[in-house]
């Protein structure tokens, strides 16, 4: 899928109810992983994923083999979400009025969550039988 754009909302922490957009960003190549982004009023919130089913064993590959610390200069946590089918992970990072400046972090988040996942689904081919 092509995106052109994404939409931040800011979520109320205790009803989990969408308050208010506070954005529309343009995003390049690597806003097809996100799966949810929100801002919940002290941190933004993005969720991304493979952004394609994977077999059991490649999803116990891809968490061994992702290099989160990839992430580490550009969000102020990366946790992984095992609520999902497939691989997922959260990041956070500050929300910032300036929507030049946010705007930036959502495409260099972006970008180096494409180059992660690219990297990663090299680094398991033939690894099938050491995962299973």
């Amino acid at each position: 899928m092509d995106f052109s754009a994404i939409v931040l909302m800011e979520k109320d922490k205790e009803t989990k109810f969408f308050t208010r957009e506070l954005g529309s960003y343009e995003v390049n190549e690597g806003a097809e992983y996100i799966t949810k982004l929100f801002y919940d009023g002290e941190k933004v919130n993005l969720y991304f994923d493979t952004n394609k089913d994977v077999e059991e064993w490649e999803f116990s590959a891809i968490y061994d083999l992702f290099d989160d610390e990839s992430l580490t200069d550009l969000v102020d946590s990366i946790e992984i979400y095992d609520e999902e089918f497939n691989p997922t992970w959260i990041v956070t990072f500050d929300y910032d009025e300036d929507h030049n400046v946010l705007n930036n972090r959502l495409n260099n988040v972006c970008t180096r969550i494409k180059e992660a996942l690219e990297k990663v689904f090299i680094d398991i081919e033939g690894k099938c039988e050491e995962y299973q």
